[in-house]
């Protein structure tokens, strides 16, 4: 529903998930920060292939209040998701989304990698089906750390 006058962003459903240390996380919890919610699984080739660059879009822009999360799918075997963050070393918040709840939240995401960047506000300020123009993203990004 979108109110007269009302910015055209979408807030982001605040789901819960458990992040692989069993730390329970709720997406509103990062509201003050610019969010890449990643939908990923380790099975997907695209997937595993953007990493690297979600990896140093973390790296970039994390000092000046930018997360990641990334939320494996629920079909995805845990110990893979563990094993791909370790040898990887990913850098940010990792989750298993094992009810599908998260996915669901979103607009039932079923392919991957599907992102969503959030503004500090908690709104979807665009989604990003496989994999995003990074140097675009990096952009958006750095525009969204500005606002208030």
């Amino acid at each position: 529903m979108l109110l007269a006058g009302c910015s055209s962003r979408e807030t982001a459903p605040d789901v819960k998930v458990t992040l692989l240390d069993g730390r329970p996380q709720a997406l509103s919890a990062l509201r003050g920060k610019v969010v890449l919610v990643n939908f990923w699984a380790t099975s997907c080739t695209t997937c595993v292939h953007e990493m690297p660059q979600i990896i140093s879009t973390h790296q970039k822009f994390q000092s000046q209040g930018y997360e990641t999360l990334a939320v494996a799918m629920s079909y995805d075997t845990p110990d893979y998701v563990a094993s791909f963050a370790q040898t990887r070393g990913l850098p940010f918040l990792v989750a298993m989304d094992k009810s599908g709840d998260a996915a669901k939240g979103f607009g039932d995401v079923r392919l991957t990698p599907t992102s969503f960047l959030l503004d500090k506000q908690g709104h979807i300020v665009k989604k990003y089906v496989g994999e995003p123009d990074f140097a675009a993203l990096h952009q958006l990004i750095g525009q969204l750390l500005t606002e208030a």
